[in-house]
């Protein structure tokens, strides 16, 4: 918006890597750059790959063929999210580190998961191990969703959706019982591909893949589910993939 009000001559890139300093320097949440990345360069029926490390980036197209994506608030305020979020990213790192003792990488996601589970006895400790196979396994999933996009593969696509929720769940442990609420109900439902939260966890949205004409259905039964579960109500959203910041009028 102040670029557009006073012509200031700014690079995109440089915009959204100052509002990830302002997040981590600032603010006090050591985030990478995915939400930034995404507010600014995103386009319309498009998806985007990002290396986080390199900052490049390939658009991938979605044909959502008659499904929409519906956005699952829990409602439930996240405490926890900002100093999980930071506990996260250190347990990954010190489990990095130990790898990198042998092992000649730079990230976690330099990994395949047969080297990973291949070379856990370096990591040494249970806890880090599990979080380190979630960041290994979801960049994997990341790169197969890429290719199930490009073949218009929605059904697989949900499938790693799922995948992905599973992980968080289990290995990285950032769900808790309002999220699982919300996408064990979601997956359960007819015309539903897959789902998964988003976000840092512990409260906050999830996101379900639903063909249009059972949205209605959906969600009288995912509300249902989780009003009986958690006792107070979610909210939906009805969503499209959109442009990231453009200027309206």
């Amino acid at each position: 918006m102040l670029e557009d009000l006073f012509n200031l001559d700014t690079d995109r890139l440089e915009l959204v890597k100052t509002g990830k300093k302002v997040e981590n320097e600032f603010i006090g949440v050591n985030s990478g750059i995915m939400d930034q990345f995404a507010i600014g360069f995103g386009d319309v029926d498009q998806a985007i790959l990002l290396d986080t490390n390199t900052l490049k980036y390939e658009m991938v197209p979605v044909k959502l063929d008659g499904y929409a994506v519906v956005i699952m608030n829990t409602n439930k305020r996240r405490e926890l999210a900002d100093s999980k979020y930071n506990e996260r990213r250190s347990e990954c790192e010190e489990a990095l580190a130990r790898l990198q003792k042998q092992l000649d990488i730079q990230s976690l996601g330099d990994l395949d998961e047969a080297t990973f589970e291949a070379n856990t006895a370096l990591i040494g400790d249970n806890t880090l191990i599990h979080r380190a196979r979630h960041a290994v396994t979801e960049n994997q999933r990341t790169l197969e969703a890429k290719a199930e996009l490009v073949q218009g593969n929605l059904e697989a696509f949900g499938k790693l959706l799922n995948a992905s929720h599973y992980s968080l769940r289990h290995d990285y442990e950032v769900t808790g019982i309002e999220l699982d609420t919300l996408v064990d109900a979601a997956q359960a439902q007819d015309g539903v591909l897959g789902a998964r939260m988003t976000g840092a966890g512990f409260g906050g949205c999830a996101i379900a893949l639903v063909k249009e004409e059972n949205i209605p259905v959906f969600k009288n039964n995912v509300y249902d589910d989780y009003m009986k579960t958690v006792g107070y109500a979610p909210d939906f959203y009805v969503a499209h993939i959109g442009s990231g910041t453009t200027k309206i009028g």
